[in-house]
């Protein structure tokens, strides 16, 4: 089953790229860019990869992006991700980028472009994965920054595959970027936002009505309100759940407690992600493998959450055509 998962055409709708950051690739950029890491080696990173919720995930995230600041760091740890992603069946990768964190360390948003995006041009060269790209605001942050910030995007709306809302859920409600994503809406930007994960399904439900997001990142706790899980339903909403994620913030204690049959049983439409592999486990092999050992999903089952993924992606009719083809004729 290992291999058949390795082979099916898998597209990422969910994933971080800041937090694709390898131990590894921390330490290497570090070094180049002069920077003293609180951590005497690779073993003492991952040993702190220990997460009693999302606030303490965070807090090592945003440290760890501290070695960030070059377009050629960006570059090397999007390819980084890229080369990984796609020896495990990725051909497709949507990554979230969050800019309010490195304006706020005085690393400039061109210059996280201009990483990003040679290095989207290169995967697609060398390895055939498309990608596309979803500037996130931080839910943590003022409202206010969040619209300075797609402001000052202007030279790259064009480039923006959709926007995004993530980081710290509880106490920062979908209302509160009512306005942001209106403007994006105006602009013809699609919208996405994480809503559901450690927040209440009134947060997903905010995020639909006020958002008017296409996607819902995360959504596993839709299953306490069951009008809500109706509405996914009919609506055919896509939930981009990220089950190694859950069990590393403690969202469910272990992946045999994780909702992932009721929310398919319930008939909504679900893919599979990795949201940051580096921390929670491994990328989207591992989930999709942990999956069947929890829940001895079949083939069949994989190929449906794959044909999701491809079905949603912000990509051309005819890649996803040529994938969905492709999908099909994996045995």
């Amino acid at each position: 089953m290992r291999d058949f998962l390795r082979r099916l055409p898998k597209a990422e709708l969910h994933l971080h790229i800041e937090g694709s950051l390898e131990p590894e690739l921390m330490f290497s950029l570090a070094e180049r860019n002069g920077i003293r890491l609180p951590y005497g080696s690779v073993e003492e990173v991952r040993a702190a990869y220990d997460f009693a919720d999302l606030q303490s995930f965070l807090d090592l995230y945003y440290q760890g992006m501290s070695v960030l600041r070059t377009a050629e760091d960006f570059h090397d740890l999007a390819m980084d991700y890229f080369r990984r992603a796609s020896a495990e069946g990725v051909v497709h990768v949507e990554m979230h980028f969050d800019p309010q964190a490195h304006l706020a360390r005085g690393v400039e948003l061109p210059v996280v472009m201009e990483g990003l995006s040679r290095a989207r041009r290169q995967a697609w060269r060398e390895l055939g994965v498309s990608s596309a790209m979803i500037l996130a605001f931080l839910r943590d942050r003022p409202a206010e920054e969040a619209m300075q910030v797609l402001e000052s995007a202007a030279p790259y709306w064009e480039m923006l595959d959709a926007v995004g809302l993530d980081s710290a859920e509880q106490g920062n409600p979908p209302e509160k970027f009512a306005a942001v994503f209106r403007f994006a809406r105006e602009l013809g930007i699609p919208r996405v936002a994480h809503a559901g994960e450690e927040g209440p399904p009134a947060y997903i439900r905010e995020a639909l009505d006020l958002l008017d997001v296409c996607r819902i990142d995360h959504g596993v706790r839709c299953l306490e309100d069951p009008t809500l899980v109706a509405r996914l339903r009919d609506e055919r909403v896509v939930l981009t759940v990220c089950p190694l994620s859950n069990v590393r913030l403690r969202v469910v204690e272990r992946m045999s407690d994780h909702p992932l049959p009721q929310l398919l049983e319930a008939g909504l439409t679900l893919t599979l992600n990795s949201d940051d592999p580096a921390y929670f486990g491994g990328g989207m092999l591992e989930n999709f493998a942990a999956c069947h050992e929890a829940f001895g999903w079949s083939k069949e089952t994989f190929t449906g959450l794959a044909r999701n993924a491809l079905e949603a992606a912000f990509m051309s009719d005819e890649r996803r055509q040529a994938l969905l083809h492709r999908l099909a004729e994996t045995r």
